[in-house]
């Protein structure tokens, strides 16, 4: 029941149904960290597996995995650290389920090199350790590192998958490696059969928005067999503020603002593209504009990346 109501998204009843259990052993104990962790409330799920450390309930792989979910979506590395211990101290075997989500979780928290040494220890890597460790690399900004374990992985007969593909072409866009970045994109269906969507044309917006060719990516995006979305336009919208194209700029900024859910970020970006560019007026209009709409300045609304941010 407590699968069900969490499931559900009915959390508060999940607890307190959990609450009621006289004696949790730790398939219950876990199934409520769990429901926790799904429904987003990280903060309840670490507290919760403190207070099942207390009562001395033992704990099994799923719980340490569930536990790393919610370090790896606060940061709380230190936490993470100890979970890792007590894996390694009750002598749990680290399988690629348990492995993965320390590579994920150390990733996420800024100790890479600590998401290395994991990865290198694991015997039997599948799949999803290669793409978790090839998210991470990318994530820091080692694209050259994650370049290799791809390669790495295609030699030892693994077959790339969506998740993989987006990865890589992050650590290119990261390290604005153009020509491997498209030469990777043009080989997805070509090579691995997999057909590219939405965020793999995505991340190579981003990359020609990176490296300043902003013409050609705007060209692709209208090439796309699919409607962009406004974090592919935003992200190009960015690309034109930090390399000085106005015109472009303008004309990605009238398409965000056409659509049905108008965002605070455009009105600001584009109001700074013409600020840069000297044009006061135009800027302020844009300004007075977005106060008539309605819709006010958010914190952090000044850029789009926030899907494929450099650390």
């Amino acid at each position: 029941m407590i699968n069900y109501y969490s499931e559900c998204g009915y959390i508060k009843e999940a607890l307190e149904l959990f609450q009621d259990v006289k004696i949790k052993d730790k398939v219950c104990w876990t199934a409520m960290i769990d429901g926790l962790v799904r429904n987003k409330e990280m903060n309840k799920a670490l507290e919760l597996f403190r207070e099942m450390q207390m009562e001395n309930v033992s704990t099994n792989e799923f719980t340490a995995v569930c536990v790393l979910s919610a370090c790896s979506d606060l940061g709380a590395l230190e936490l993470g650290r100890w979970v890792h211990s007590f894996v390694e101290n009750q002598k749990m075997e680290v399988s690629n389920f348990v492995g993965n989500a320390l590579i994920n979780m150390y990733s996420r928290c800024g100790d890479i090199n600590e998401a290395k040494q994991v990865f290198k220890g694991m015997r039997d890597k599948d799949v999803i350790s290669y793409n978790t460790m090839i998210s991470g690399l990318a994530m820091h900004g080692a694209s050259f590192e994650a370049i290799k374990e791809f390669r790495e992985m295609v030699n030892r007969g693994f077959r790339p998958n969506q998740v993989t593909l987006v990865a890589l072409l992050n650590a290119c866009s990261h390290g604005g490696l153009l020509d491997i970045g498209l030469e990777v994109f043009n080989s997805m269906w070509r090579v691995f059969s997999v057909e590219p969507q939405i965020e793999h044309y995505g991340c190579i917006v981003d990359l020609l928005g990176r490296v300043g060719r902003l013409e050609e990516a705007y060209r692709f995006i209208e090439n796309m067999p699919m409607e962009p979305d406004h974090i592919m336009l935003g992200a190009l919208l960015s690309a034109c503020k930090i390399h000085g194209n106005m015109k472009l700029g303008e004309k990605i900024a009238k398409r965000l603002l056409a659509s049905e859910n108008p965002d605070s970020g455009t009105y600001v970006l584009l109001s700074n593209i013409y600020a840069s560019s000297g044009k006061w007026k135009e800027s302020t209009e844009v300004r007075e504009s977005m106060r008539e709409s309605g819709i006010g300045k958010e914190p952090g609304c000044e850029y789009y990346r926030s899907e494929q941010q450099d650390p």
